[in-house]
């Protein structure tokens, strides 16, 4: 399986990233989140999860 991932950050009053927005109704705006796009080859579809970023 192929994964990409990428960071989900806030420029002015939207979201950044290749993500449609009402894919993101549940997320908490306040935090910071990775968007992981998986890619299964047999199925051949693309699966999408959203973690939230850890502090440092």
């Amino acid at each position: 399986m192929v994964q990409i991932r990428r960071k989900l950050y806030r420029r002015g009053s939207s979201f950044e990233t290749t993500v449609p927005m009402p894919l993101l109704f549940a997320i908490d705006a306040r935090k910071r989140y990775s968007v992981i796009f998986n890619y299964d080859a047999e199925k051949k579809k693309w699966y999408l999860e959203i973690e939230e970023r850890k502090k440092k």
